[in-house]
């Protein structure tokens, strides 16, 4: 099931719900039978601070809107990782003075939302053995890697 809320003044959902229902299908069934709803939230406090792309909370996806400009501005540095992961998906870095500044294009910022944010979101419905935060999220970033980048370039 599909829910899209408004995303907000200045805000947009990078990829639809036909684009997001599409990719899942691209998934083999055994990671997708648990999940109930895919929903396409307004932007929260949250997600304005930092970047906050999506979020699974027991079967749900939840998606945040990205800037409609597909620039963003933030007061602290980009982790490693951070600088790495948006990279691989054709997010650019940039400082100006304090601020730090990530510019997507349309087609960079839906990519990573299908093959990254989605598909990161959808390892943590399917991690069945890891309970503490740091294991979580090194396997939904496992499984982002494996069933979003690489089998989105044809690598599998």
């Amino acid at each position: 099931r599909y829910v899209t809320e408004s995303a907000g003044a200045g805000v947009v959902h990078p990829v639809t719900a036909d684009e997001v229902a599409d990719r899942i299908s691209e998934l083999p069934e055994k990671f997708t039978h648990g999940i109930e709803v895919i929903q396409f939230s307004p932007m929260t406090h949250k997600r304005n601070l930092f970047p906050c792309y999506g979020m699974q909370w027991g079967p749900s996806v939840y998606l945040y809107p990205i800037e409609e400009s597909l620039v963003e501005l933030y007061v602290r540095p980009p982790r490693p990782e951070q600088v790495i992961e948006a990279q691989m998906y054709g997010g650019q870095w940039s400082q100006e003075g304090e601020l730090w500044r990530l510019t997507w294009t349309e087609e960079t910022i839906s990519d990573f939302y299908l093959n990254n944010v989605l598909i990161h979101e959808i390892g943590h419905i399917n991690d069945e053995r890891n309970t503490n935060f740091n294991d979580r999220e090194r396997y939904a970033n496992w499984f982002a890697i494996e069933y979003g980048f690489r089998a989105s370039r044809g690598r599998r």
